[in-house]
């Protein structure tokens, strides 16, 4: 019997991010929120191997009140449970305070792993789960494509540079997954009903009993631009030492 917790991030969706073409700034004000694609992977997987081995997935997510509306589609997912975790201070939140948020919310649970996805859909900082790791002075694997568990054991198949390794680590252990290890379910409707059934632990900052310092502070987004001269080349000798010759320029090739 497993007790997996699956961390998750309510992010901006990118379809709806808009560029104000004087400023290049992001206009944001009409945009919608969902599920970030990396942690509907942790999720699918945390769910998949709790019916596999037996036991229970809680969900968790860290954020401001507002995302209370992504426990129900998290929870659609599969979870039998949710902690959420927010305050009006939790705005715009760097990894190294997300990981010792969720840290110090997820201390005193009982768990046997926990799941994150790769990274999030909106800073990708890929840091938060093995942040997380750290504090709990558990074993880390990062970049995983298949998990199996044996009795107290948890096999790993994760990609490197170099291709597949394989590792073994007890448990408890966090583990980072990468989108290849499943293909996320689609809540049907009486999922989504029973969402709203399931228990859900509120946490808030004043629980926690402590103040997280950031370490970064975003100064300005913005987008970037692309120039584009439309220039065409020939597949002439000469042409092509032009195309070289451009390609230098930009710094594209030495």
């Amino acid at each position: 019997m497993l007790n997996i917790i699956a961390c998750f991030k309510w992010v901006i969706d990118h379809e709806d991010i808009k560029i104000n073409p004087e400023t290049h700034e992001l206009v944001l004000d009409r945009a919608g929120y969902r599920i970030s694609d990396y942690d509907r992977f942790a999720i699918e997987e945390a769910v998949a191997l709790t019916e596999q081995y037996g036991g229970s997935t809680t969900a968790v997510t860290v954020g401001l009140p507002a995302a209370k509306k992504s426990l129900k589609d998290a929870l659609a997912r599969g979870p039998e449970k949710a902690i959420f975790i927010n305050d009006p201070a939790f705005h715009n939140l760097e990894p190294s305070q997300t990981a010792a948020i969720l840290a110090q919310s997820i201390s005193n649970q009982e768990y046997d792993l926990i799941i994150c996805g790769e990274g999030s859909g909106d800073l990708y900082a890929q840091q938060v789960g093995p942040r997380l790791a750290e504090h709990l002075n558990i074993p880390c694997a990062s970049f995983v494509r298949k998990i199996t568990i044996e009795g107290r054991e948890l096999i790993a198949e994760r990609r490197v540079d170099e291709g597949i390794e394989v590792i073994s680590m007890p448990l408890p252990a966090l583990v980072t997954v990468l989108p290849e290890i499943n293909s996320p379910r689609v809540p049907g409707l009486k999922d989504t009903l029973s969402a709203a059934k399931k228990p859900v632990v509120e946490i808030t900052a004043s629980d926690l009993g402590q103040t997280f310092a950031s370490c970064l502070e975003t100064v300005e987004i913005k987008a970037t631009t692309m120039e584009r001269n439309c220039e065409k080349f020939g597949a002439e000798k000469d042409e092509l030492k032009r195309f070289i010759d451009v390609l230098c320029r930009a710094g594209v090739v030495d």
